[in-house]
């Protein structure tokens, strides 16, 4: 993969004012599609629209693989069978093309391309396109995860996720149309890509979500974290790999600990340890034991000392604000993913893990895909992307000091700016709530 540095502010918030005069046209173009996100009300008591309220829009959909059960099954699927993907009520999303770059002996999407009628492209410009002239599609979901792809010296899996994306904006200037992206999982996986992912997405006001499920799935227990609070310590729990789950463990831990007071600016610092020095951050009161202990306590993990686990790894990070963040990656400890909170003024820490349900087809994928089709509908973004570009960043440059034997990295450029929003978790909203409220 080409790895394209741009050059740009350290404040995110802003997009780049500069380029080609194509560029200019795009912006002209996109002006009715902003770039902001939008409050989610409650859904509680909101009346579901009536079905002919709402005309499905059209997506194209890019992906690595779709077998039963990976992400091209669980998100892709709902458009085409239902939330539940039992033939029941569905999205207003109609699926007009694929591309799939591997096909596996266990393809999926051959079948239900021939199911469903919906045509399969050898190239994503020609399913961006339709096989067409022109963009008649209303957005383009990306899933640049699974399939067989090689890993660098990082044990970053070198997904796709750039290419597919310069694909799909390659096509957008050829074809002077931009519409919604998501983009599935973190940005990259490498920094350098990452980052071009934004940078281009903000160039050519491209609406962009991406991300993990885990942020909008449910959790258990349920714990209130205001906007705005004061936070004084914070703990995250994760376990699998460092590249496959780190990317979740860190976005689970972001969505709790942007809502603290002051938004978000960014990251001073990022070190990953491993061995002693893992436990050395608890027992020298770095990270306070009581919040670990609670966030532990989350998640399912073996009765047996935490301190034998060989593979235990610390992503350890300072905010611009000064909170130091702390994710454990736990693999043969821990069996989920968690977070504990200390907020100020309570005696009580607060801890929550991610449920991950399993039926009906993992039903956190219904919520992730509520988010984009609602991004698709409104052209702008259910959350902000600069999350996921940031817990990109951190995942980055944690196992780039792993490889550098644990060196603590300045990270100037990781200080990003955004505005977080209230943005629900299952079961809200209500997946039959209409996608146009704001």
């Amino acid at each position: 993969m080409n790895a394209l540095t741009k050059k740009s502010s350290n404040n995110l918030s802003s997009p780049n004012t500069s380029g080609a005069t194509r560029r200019d046209w795009l912006r002209g173009a996109a002006a009715s599609v902003a770039c902001g996100s939008l409050p989610w009300p409650s859904a509680a008591n909101a009346e579901p629209p009536s079905k002919q309220s709402i005309k499905p829009k059209s997506v194209a959909a890019v992906l690595t693989a779709y077998e039963h059960g990976l992400h091209a099954d669980v998100l892709i699927g709902k458009i085409l069978e239902g939330w539940k993907q039992d033939g029941g009520p569905g999205p207003a999303l109609k699926l007009a093309s694929m591309y799939v770059d591997q096909f596996t002996d266990r393809d999926l999407a051959r079948p239900m391309s021939k199911k469903y009628g919906v045509p399969i492209f050898d190239t994503i410009e020609k399913a961006v396109t339709v096989g067409g002239e022109h963009i008649p599609v209303e957005g383009v979901i990306s899933i640049g995860e699974h399939g067989s792809y090689p890993s660098n010296s990082k044990g970053q899996v070198l997904h796709p996720r750039r290419r597919f994306f310069e694909a799909i904006t390659d096509a957008f200037q050829k074809y002077g149309r931009v519409v919604p992206v998501f983009s599935d999982k973190h940005l990259g996986p490498v920094w350098s890509d990452a980052k071009w992912m934004y940078d281009r997405s903000r160039e050519m006001n491209v609406p962009f979500m991406a991300g993990s499920s885990m942020t909008v799935g449910y959790r258990t227990p349920h714990i209130s974290v205001p906007m705005g609070c004061e936070l004084e310590a914070a703990v995250g729990i994760g376990y699998s790999g460092l590249d496959i789950y780190g990317s979740h463990a860190l976005e689970f831990f972001q969505c709790h600990v942007e809502r603290r007071k002051g938004a978000e600016r960014g990251v001073k610092w990022v070190q990953c340890l491993q061995g002693d020095a893992v436990w050395r951050v608890l027992d020298d009161g770095l990270i306070p034991q009581a919040v670990f202990d609670a966030a532990i306590a989350a998640v399912p993990h073996q009765q047996r000392k935490m301190r034998e686990s060989k593979q235990a790894t610390l992503f350890l990070f300072q905010y611009q604000d000064g909170l130091l963040g702390a994710v454990f990656m736990l693999p043969e400890f821990a069996g989920g993913t968690s977070v504990g909170l200390k907020l100020k003024g309570q005696t009580q820490v607060l801890a929550t893990r991610f449920d991950e349900r399993t039926e009906p087809r993992y039903p956190h994928f219904a919520w992730l895909l509520k988010g984009i089709e609602r991004m698709i509908h409104t052209g702008q973004p259910s959350y902000p992307v600069e999350r996921t570009l940031l817990t990109s960043g951190i995942l980055d440059r944690a196992l780039t000091s792993r490889v550098r034997r644990n060196e603590k990295l300045l990270t100037p450029e990781l200080a990003i700016h955004y505005q977080p929003v209230d943005y629900p978790h299952a079961p809200n909203p209500r997946l039959d709530s209409d996608p146009t409220q704001s």
